[in-house]
């Protein structure tokens, strides 16, 4: 069945309501996790929590929170929380940009983890991988001087366009710091070998995002 125009902006004003219902459930659901200014580890694609829950039992005293889009995987990761009773972690289904968007204004992120994200390998779902011109810029909304990107992948071809891509960018650049936590991702555990940079901000702003 082909689809009229009306049928178009019908699913597009549906999609856009649920955006809008989402936007706001995870701007609630942060205000109950974030302190008036704090600022947190963040892992993007946690997955079932290897490595976030490590993270968060070796630093008691640091907010960790880790994201994920796919439910079970979250609902898995919250069981690991619980069960060993970790106050300071936290795990929410939700997209890395919608995340970044909906953070509170005085939020900030000390260390963030992409570890093993999608490479999505063909050059047409190029567009698709986590790390973007785009992604970097709007995260410099959330980072200070002492913020640092944390990136870790089996796919050579996406590190070394990571690589080309934090040589070129205005607001991140990579820096040769040790990495500062290791525990075995379940990908990591299958990979011969990756490779990880460590990038920090090179003009770290702060400014309301998502009010």
């Amino acid at each position: 069945m082909t689809s009229t125009p009306a049928d178009n902006a019908a699913r597009t004003t549906r999609f856009l309501a649920l955006m809008d219902a989402r936007r706001s459930e995870l701007r609630e659901e942060l205000r109950h996790i974030f302190p008036a200014t704090t600022s947190f580890v963040w892992e993007i694609g946690c997955g079932h929590g290897h490595f976030l829950a490590a993270y968060a039992h070796a630093h008691p005293g640091e907010l960790c929170v880790g994201i994920d889009i796919v439910g079970e995987r979250i609902g898995r990761a919250v069981r690991k929380r619980d069960r060993a009773k970790l106050t300071n972690l936290h795990f929410i289904q939700a997209e890395a940009r919608l995340f970044l968007e909906t953070l509170p204004g005085s939020t900030t992120f000390s260390r963030l983890f992409a570890l093993f994200p999608d490479p999505w390998p063909k050059a047409r779902h190029h567009k698709h991988r986590l790390m973007q011109p785009d992604f970097l810029q709007a995260l410099t909304a959330k980072a200070d001087e002492n913020s640092r990107l944390y990136f870790r992948t089996d796919y050579v071809p996406y590190f070394e366009a990571t690589q080309t891509l934090l040589h070129t960018h205005n607001s991140w650049t990579q820096v040769a710091e040790a990495w500062p936590f290791e525990s075995e991702t379940v990908f990591q555990s299958r990979a011969p070998s990756y490779r990880s940079l460590v990038a920090r901000p090179t003009n770290p702003i702060t400014q309301v995002f998502g009010r």
